[in-house]
């Protein structure tokens, strides 16, 4: 892992700043991506190796082409791309939803993650070598109440890397996903709007998992050897059965 050069989205909290640091502790260079411009220059100075960030939003599809299409020449050549940047916005049903919240998921967690694979796989192609590790959910393999457009819009990144690992097997590019469970990070507190009462119920009388240990699987994965691709992993706290089943006793 030493001195590959690993991009990774949404690097400004969660998971992807848990990943950002478990990759540095390797000796790989990163490419940090996010919106929050001030949360990247912490995190990088945090982190004992050489980064890059670009501040871009992944739903900005100019942006994403931009930014990525004129990357300095010692990081052109990404080895492994962690699509992490996602959201969830509301807990609604259908007929109640606010389509300003379908807008946003869909956007995020389909769209952008398809607009940065297809800015960074260029030159993965031409160097014939490359991962893609995308961040999937538990909502795509189950859909839970109230759950209708989250868990579509993970659904559809579960069939994009299956697509994905297809399209890309002639050219030597591996191709995985991980789909947490429960994870204990900002995520509850953006899907309802800063409420955080409401998020706080939502790990109560569980050992939710660390945006750490999902951090660790993704290493786990990219640390593979080159004949092995672990191309789906599904990660649950030891106390949730599957997306709407979980011990609280």
């Amino acid at each position: 892992m030493k001195n590959k050069i690993v991009l990774i989205t949404g690097a400004s909290s969660g998971i992807g700043w848990a990943t950002a640091e478990a990759f540095a502790d390797q000796g790989a260079n990163l490419i940090l991506c996010g919106r929050r411009k001030e949360r990247l220059e912490k995190l990088s100075q945090k982190l004992a190796t050489k980064t890059l960030l670009l501040t871009f939003d992944v739903r900005d599809r100019k942006a994403v082409f931009e930014s990525l299409g004129h990357l300095p020449k010692e990081w052109k050549n990404v080895d492994i791309l962690i699509n992490n940047a996602g959201n969830a916005h509301g807990l609604d049903p259908v007929q109640t939803a606010n389509l300003d919240d379908w807008d946003a998921m869909i956007d995020g967690n389909v769209k952008g993650l398809m607009y940065v694979t297809k800015a960074i796989l260029p030159n993965m192609l031409k160097s014939k070598k490359g991962h893609i590790i995308n961040l999937g959910s538990i909502a795509g393999k189950e859909v839970y109440p109230n759950g209708n457009v989250y868990c579509s819009s993970k659904y559809a990144v579960d069939a994009f890397t299956q697509g994905l690992r297809i399209d890309l097997n002639p050219d030597g590019i591996k191709v995985s996903a991980i789909h947490p469970g429960l994870v204990h990070t900002e995520f509850s507190e953006v899907r309802f709007k800063g409420d955080q009462n409401r998020a706080d119920k939502v790990y109560e009388r569980i050992e939710a998992l660390k945006a750490k240990d999902v951090a660790d699987a993704i290493l786990y994965i990219a640390l593979a050897p080159a004949k092995v691709n672990i191309a789906d992993l599904v990660l649950l706290p030891t106390r949730q059965a599957n997306a709407y089943i979980s011990n609280r006793k």
